[in-house]
């Protein structure tokens, strides 16, 4: 199966990486996956030496231009499913698909990764409206898409993947000595864009009560974004400087994550959150916050805690009593991996979702057989 995959944004979070382990994982598998991306963006250099790149985004979501350019594309490759993977790339594909659609019109898949409602413009209503199938990647963003309108039997769950094996291999890092952090100081780590949905002002809250019980713990929080310059005053007025480190984005994020003692996670919106994923992968415990898709992949008690949304007090005590417990660590750490390696690969997304693909084929030859019948005059 020939699937054509849109992705349009510039920055590389956790959505370009699933774009990536999509079209690689088809392609494993003997589909042939043509990708369109921002001719700026970090998912195009990344995927640069690969076949059937297509640099193309739109400047908006209404760029009729854009959306001309891709009909030529899919005219000219003819895949069998267009699956686009942001909200722009849905308002490309559905614009160039209503400009010069192929006979047969290929199916429009949509991924939905965060819970955060559909906007109810007349623009947005439309597009979706083209949609053939939203893979949502939890149950949470599923039932988020059926509360605002999306027919049910157009949702899909595909739960996100990682590459559990290589996470469990790839050697552990020494962020003590990157960071230059004291060399038998416990660490809590967190990964993630600083964003308001992160909301990382709670785990500097957390960790004001953390040190009063484990003086010697320090907070590690990796990733960029537009709240860096308020965290940093709320660890000053905090007097958190020895104790909470910004460090921003980082290339070895992986191998810093597996010399973490406990990730936490503080968040007050998340559709699935691949950065647990990837914790538990790396067999550490997890302390997050009970939001959106986090339950599906947290086992309370199990691979770690969870706690209620923004209870900054609660989330301190699960990281006090994992510090205070190596074999508690090392009991939900084992047992995350095994989750991982049960639930959230790559190698299970890719199938699930091919399968999607499939099921979207056959429907439509059904329903292109079944109106060609001829029925017999009585």
């Amino acid at each position: 199966m020939f699937s054509l995959h849109i992705d349009t944004a510039t920055t590389w979070r956790g959505g370009q990486n699933q774009v990536r382990y999509t079209v690689m994982g088809l392609r494993a598998i003997g589909h042939r996956a043509a990708l369109v991306a921002h001719p700026e963006g970090e998912l195009l250099r990344r995927m640069s030496e690969g076949l059937d790149l297509i640099p193309l985004a739109p400047r908006n979501e209404i760029d009729l231009a854009a959306a001309w350019r891709l009909s030529r594309v899919v005219k000219q490759l003819r895949p069998a499913i267009i699956h686009a993977h942001d909200p722009h790339g849905v308002a490309m594909a559905a614009t160039a698909l209503s400009i010069a659609a192929p006979d047969p019109r290929p199916p429009l898949v949509a991924s939905r990764r965060i819970e955060f409602r559909i906007a109810h413009n007349s623009f947005s209503r439309w597009k979706y409206s083209q949609v053939d199938c939203f893979l949502a990647i939890s149950h949470a963003v599923r039932d988020r898409l059926v509360a605002d309108g999306i027919p049910s039997r157009k949702v899909e769950i595909v739960h996100e993947g990682v590459d559990v094996e290589r996470a469990a291999a790839v050697p552990s890092g020494n962020v003590h000595a990157a960071l230059f952090l004291p060399t038998r100081a416990p660490v809590v780590g967190n990964v993630g864009a600083l964003v308001a949905q992160k909301n990382q002002h709670m785990l500097i809250d957390a960790a004001a009560l953390v040190v009063r019980d484990v003086p010697d713990a320090r907070f590690v929080i990796l990733g960029e974004g537009e709240l860096r310059s308020t965290l940093e005053d709320q660890i000053k007025q905090k007097h958190l400087e020895r104790h909470v480190f910004l460090a921003g984005f980082r290339a070895d994020v992986l191998e810093l994550l597996k010399d973490f003692d406990v990730f936490a996670l503080s968040s007050i919106q998340e559709g699935m959150c691949t950065s647990l994923v990837d914790a538990m992968a790396a067999a550490k415990p997890t302390v997050a916050t009970s939001v959106g898709g986090v339950p599906e992949v947290v086992a309370d008690g199990e691979t770690g805690f969870l706690v209620a949304a923004k209870d900054h007090h609660a989330l301190a005590d699960r990281i006090v009593r994992l510090l205070k417990d190596e074999a508690l660590r090392r009991r939900m750490g084992e047992a995350g991996l095994a989750r991982a390696r049960r639930l959230f690969t790559v190698e299970r997304m890719v199938e699930a979702t091919a399968a999607v693909y499939e099921g979207l084929i056959a429907a439509r030859s059904k329903v292109k057989g079944q109106g060609s019948k001829v029925v017999p005059a009585p």
